[in-house]
């Protein structure tokens, strides 16, 4: 049994990650697990971040869900060193041979010639320009971005080809994009959505510990909000029983900091989520840990998660009924949009190559 102290040791050496277990991806033959035979005395290793390059075939992504509003999206990283628990993304690591765990937020992927592909699909002529979602799988603005500058140079071929282009985001490497997002916003070309979970320091970090602090994020819709930058801030996940007593404060700061329109989301355990978030949950908040599942049981048909199209962003029941009313009343109240404006497609052109012929009208 594992004492108090190699309790503290591993706690200790995974201190500022989300998940507290790395069990392997569900399409691995085996299991991989510690054990302590009583010969290693030395603490475990802290967990570094480690990436790995990827030389893209293709970077644009098509989907057909009837759930969301974008069909074709960018993911410049695979995994994101933010930890989000909660990361509805974390089950898509198992196709890269890792965990949905702690490997999803250490063993990270990086698309250095995202830009490049980009450049060759646009530039096709069967492609019809519809807005292009980024940060809908993982944060395009999560730290490695300082170094790598990958969403840059993306943003600077969108910019070139005048393509529209929707960002989620909790990162504030965001601003330093301001220049090339305020451009385009004017051309009504970029929209972006903060997301913000609670507006309780200790919560968040606990719940995405390599995340913006609250008022950070909400500095952030200030600031891009500003400088012309349409904002929509999103509540998500609404954790029932940790943070849903939150939507009206978190609309209302929103709406403060100048967002323009909101939305929420509620939890969602898909795959190996469910496991992981119940793991942490009890690490962290074992005493709301049976209200929190019980609560999302009641929105989910009796079970951990349900994915049907329709309900799996609100779930279902007198509860997420409940919610659903709280935050239309909020919007009213407040003026907020449940949606921004639709972004312009007309203005995509193909930018002239070295030696084209160019066009006398």
């Amino acid at each position: 049994m594992e004492s108090e102290l190699d309790r503290k040791l591993r706690a200790e050496a995974r201190r500022g990650r989300g998940a507290i277990s790395n069990e392997a991806g569900r399409f691995e033959p085996y299991q991989r697990a510690e054990v302590d035979d009583g010969w290693v005395q030395d603490p475990p290793e802290v967990l570094r971040t480690h990436v790995t390059i990827e030389n893209a075939r293709t970077i644009i992504t098509r989907n057909k869900s009837p759930d969301i509003s974008f069909d074709r999206s960018i993911n410049p990283y695979r995994g994101c060193e933010h930890g989000c628990i909660y990361c509805f993304a974390r089950p898509s690591h198992a196709y890269l041979g890792y965990s949905a765990g702690l490997d999803f937020e250490t063993k990270l992927i990086a698309r250095p010639n995202a830009a490049e592909r980009l450049v060759q699909e646009l530039s096709r002529k069967s492609y019809a320009a519809r807005p292009l979602a980024i940060g809908t799988n993982t944060d395009p603005y999560q730290p490695i971005e300082a170094k790598y500058l990958i969403m840059r140079r993306v943003l600077k071929v969108l910019a070139r080809f005048q393509h529209p282009v929707t960002i989620v985001t909790k990162g504030t490497l965001i601003e330093r994009d301001i220049d090339i997002l305020s451009d385009m916003a004017a051309a009504g070309l970029a929209r972006v959505g903060i997301s913000i979970t609670t507006l309780d320091a200790q919560v968040s970090r606990r719940m995405e510990p390599r995340v913006p602090g609250p008022k950070r994020r909400l500095k952030m819709i200030e600031r891009l909000s500003r400088a012309g930058i349409p904002v929509r801030a999103m509540v998500a996940p609404v954790v029932p029983g940790l943070t849903d007593h939150e939507l009206e404060a978190l609309l209302t700061a929103s709406n403060e900091a100048g967002a323009q329109a909101a939305g929420y989301i509620l939890l969602r355990l898909p795959g190996e989520i469910a496991d992981l978030f119940q793991d942490w949950l009890e690490e962290h908040f074992p005493d709301r840990a049976d209200r929190v599942m019980g609560r999302m049981r009641q929105m989910r048909g009796g079970a951990d998660y349900q994915n049907e199209f329709g309900t799996r962003m609100v779930g279902q029941g007198q509860f997420a009924s409940l919610l659903k009313h709280r935050y239309q009343i909020t919007l009213k109240r407040l003026g907020l949009a449940h949606e921004l404006p639709d972004l312009r497609c007309d203005l995509f052109c193909v930018p002239p190559k070295a030696g084209d012929q160019l066009s006398l009208f």
